[in-house]
Parts: C-alpha cells; sequence; structure tokens
C-alpha cells in the first residue's frame, strides 16, 4: 500500500458503511415495524409479525432444499416476512392472510422463473394475489401509519441511503418524476385539486413503494436506461388503473384496491423477461 494512501476506516461507522443492501435492508426494515407497531399499532400484535416470519424462513428452507438441494437465502426470507407484515391489512381476527402471504412469495421464487431467474418481486406478487382472490378480507396497510410529516421524512431519508447504496436510486427517482407528472394531469383531467392527486405517493407505502419495492436488485432489469424506462412504464399503468372510473374500464376496477402494487405486478415481470430475451440475443 501506498505510504500517501488513506487509512482504511475503522469503528462502527465503517463497519455500517460496509454493510450490503440486504443486510441493511433488512435491519432498516425491522426497525419500520417495530416502530410502526410501538406508534402507531400497525400490526395489530407482534405475532402476526413472528407468524409471517417463521412461515417465510420454514418456506424458504424447505422449496430450497426441494428445488436447489441448498440452504435457503435466510436474509431474502426474513426481508419478505417484515414486507409482508408491512403492507397487510387483514380484517378484524384474521391470521390466515400472515400465513398464504409469505407461502405465496417463496414459492413464486421457485415456481415463476424464466431462465434461472424469478421474475416477480415475491412480496408484490404474494400481496397482489391476496388483493384479488380475497378482497373483503384483506386491504392494503395505509392510513394506519399515520399522516405525521416526520413519518414520512424519516422513511424518505432511509430509502434515500438504502436505494443509493444499492446503486438503484435513479429507479425510485425517476418513478416519483413520473408520479407527480401524471398526478398533474389527471387533476388536469378530472378537475380535482392536484393536492389530492399527489398523496398517495408522500405517505408512508407509498414511500416504502417507490424505495424499497420498485428497487429489489433481483427483478429489475440490468440496463439503467431500460430501468428508468420500465419505471415510467409502470406509472402510467398506475394512472390508467387510477382512471379506470372515470374513463370507464371495468376490467381495472379490481385493481383500484392498490393501484402501484398491481402496475409494478404487470408490467415487471414483462419487462424482465424482455431484458433476459434480449441479453441472450447480444450474448450469441
Amino acid at each position: 500500500m501506498s505510504d500517501n494512501a488513506p487509512p482504511e476506516p475503522h469503528g462502527v461507522f465503517a463497519r455500517f458503511a460496509r454493510t450490503t443492501p440486504p443486510w441493511l435492508f433488512a435491519g432498516l426494515l425491522t426497525l419500520i415495524v417495530v416502530a410502526g407497531e410501538e406508534l402507531f399499532d400497525t400490526l395489530g400484535g407482534y405475532e402476526r409479525l413472528a407468524l409471517a416470519l417463521g412461515v417465510s424462513l420454514v418456506a424458504e428452507w424447505v422449496f430450497s432444499w426441494l428445488f436447489a438441494g441448498r440452504r435457503g437465502n435466510t436474509i431474502s426470507a426474513y426481508i419478505t416476512g417484515n414486507s409482508v407484515v408491512v403492507l397487510t391489512k387483514p380484517a378484524a381476527g384474521l391470521l390466515w392472510p400472515f400465513m398464504l402471504g409469505p407461502l405465496i412469495a417463496i414459492a413464486s421464487k421457485f415456481a415463476l422463473r424464466y431462465r434461472g431467474q424469478h421474475l416477480w418481486n415475491p412480496t408484490n406478487l404474494s400481496f397482489s394475489v391476496l388483493l384479488l382472490v380475497a378482497p373483503g378480507s384483506v386491504a392494503l396497510l395505509s392510513h394506519q401509519w399515520g399522516n405525521q410529516l416526520w413519518v414520512s421524512a424519516v422513511l424518505i431519508s432511509l430509502g434515500f441511503f438504502i436505494a443509493g447504496k444499492a446503486r438503484l436510486l435513479h429507479i425510485s427517482l425517476s418513478y416519483a418524476l413520473a408520479f407527480v407528472v401524471l398526478a398533474g394531469f389527471r387533476a388536469w383531467l378530472l378537475d380535482v385539486p392536484f393536492r389530492g392527486e399527489l398523496a398517495p405517493i408522500t405517505g408512508p407505502v407509498g414511500i416504502l413503494f417507490t424505495f424499497f419495492m420498485l428497487t429489489d436488485p433481483k427483478t429489475v432489469v440490468k440496463a439503467r436506461g431500460d430501468r428508468v424506462r420500465v419505471v415510467l412504464i409502470i406509472a402510467l399503468v398506475e394512472c390508467a388503473i387510477r382512471l379506470a372510473d372515470e374513463v370507464h374500464w371495468p376490467i381495472l376496477r379490481p385493481l383500484l384496491a392498490a393501484p402501484p402494487i398491481f402496475a409494478l405486478a404487470i408490467v415487471g415481470p414483462l419487462a424482465k423477461i424482455w431484458d433476459l430475451r434480449r441479453r441472450t440475443r447480444v450474448a450469441a
């Protein structure tokens, strides 16, 4: 090493800086879940978190052993379990969504694959399925987080940090910009206040979707420019879903329960398949 080289960082902050994004995400997601429960009672009891984590971990280990002959990815399963809990708001007294949701999410990684890679963000697919098959029992956890400005500020700060460390911040910023522009378009088209159309992305669930679900490293396309184009398409599909009632598109009405979630579930896997096929042709 050169005598002029800067000294290697050390200590707690240096170890934190060297921590890989999945571990950082897992730790911060746990912090979000616990803080949400303590401050806003978002979970309705820690037994729901324990149930979701238990099903996620067991399913990951079993499916990995059956289909791949190896030990499961514990950190991935842990993130999935926490993510399902963060988004799911079942009807009072129901626990089965916290078992079925993680099971669908983990199973999708092994069952719904193309050329060796899974196509859907596991939590995204799981929540989409639950909303479609049991709309009367499962809803998107939203207003339970409260509307305090400091909550959104903390989540945005964490989102910038995690997405930036994973070098995927351009995805979140591109989507946010597209959402703002399309919110203005909807406000003009429907003659409603712009603030109301902008509100979904400023809440905790919108922030979590923008910074954490859209930037799943396993399911995004590879090229930076293609990533931007994909999130722009996702924003357009979401806008179409939000306009379903106004433009009389009944086929889209079931998706109104969670427009961004369904938009990603529709566009994401198609973009992934296109990207894998394109890269195969280029390599050949």
